[in-house]
């Protein structure tokens, strides 16, 4: 399946929206962009069961419920819910410019298009061109700019800039999911453009994989070798912070899962009916400012 990672994401967000009254991140536009796929996507999976639930017998649906709930949704959800808080708390603080870095099916713009920011989408220009075609069917509206580029590459800067990118604008940074599969030398890098990128008040929001193991890294692991990828590397927590003080961005909020958990699932575990999500193990998160 083109995108693989991408599209599972935003099934994640969709089936979450269309399956629940309460929601720890609501997204009611992911399903529209994921079209007809979406069932094909959810017959892939639930047939798929013996992979993720060793074991099971039950329907297709508590199939694909137990998949979603136990391995593949929280991720998703959590780092989700917890980027677009801090946006908004950003955004009060004077935010301008929201970079979305491999935005794949990301869809803030689709669900903001009245936002007064500037959004800057980066991707690979094969996954950019899909979204718009996407978008397109769908009649939704997205004022966001695309910024075709590989991110491994040093010529992404300069893709943003030619782009629209004020680098004197008060700037909001989302990197989810991108330490799992950047190199620690490719991260590293990433994070030193964005320090001499982004003015004084900037900030960036991520999540990473911790040295622990844990099944859920596990299976991201397996996840991304069979869509031709793989996890790169993983973190201690004094060696994010000591990456990011480097590039000029000191942490000021870091949080483990259980905080995860505390603040952000809560709510919806409280009418959850007896299915309660957790944020996955051995992923943490930090929000860090840019300092002069």
């Amino acid at each position: 399946m083109e995108h693989l990672t991408a599209k599972l994401s935003c099934f994640a967000r969709a089936y979450h929206f269309r399956t629940n009254t309460a929601h720890v991140f609501a997204d009611a536009a992911a399903e529209k962009l994921l079209g007809e796929e979406y069932g094909q996507i959810a017959r892939h999976l639930a047939q798929g069961a013996g992979f993720f639930l060793p074991g099971f017998h039950g329907s297709k649906a508590e199939a694909l419920r137990r998949i979603m709930d136990e391995h593949l949704a929280p991720s998703v959800l959590g780092r989700s819910a917890y980027c677009e808080a801090m946006l908004a708390n950003e955004q009060r603080l004077g935010c301008k410019q929201y970079l979305l870095f491999a935005s794949g099916y990301d869809t803030y713009a689709l669900r903001h298009p009245q936002s007064p920011l500037a959004v800057f989408e980066l991707d690979l220009p094969e996954m950019l061109a899909d979204k718009q075609r996407r978008i397109a069917q769908t009649g939704l509206r997205s004022g966001a700019i695309p910024v075709p580029c590989d991110l491994s590459r040093p010529d992404w800067p300069e893709r943003l800039l030619r782009s629209g990118f004020d680098p004197r604008a008060k700037t909001f940074a989302g990197l989810l999911g991108i330490s799992h599969y950047l190199s620690k030398v490719a991260f590293g890098s990433l994070l030193r453009s964005l320090g001499s990128m982004l003015c004084e008040g900037s900030a960036l929001c991520f999540d990473y994989p911790t040295n622990a193991d844990s099944p859920h890294l596990r299976l991201t692991q397996t996840l991304a070798q069979g869509a031709g990828g793989a996890m790169r590397a993983r973190y201690s927590a004094p060696e994010i912070e000591s990456l990011l003080a480097g590039s000029g961005f000191p942490v000021y909020e870091h949080l483990t899962h259980r905080d995860m958990t505390r603040q952000y699932f809560s709510a919806y575990n409280a009418s959850s009916l007896g299915r309660p999500l957790e944020a996955p193990q051995g992923v943490c998160y930090a929000l860090a400012v840019k300092k002069p």
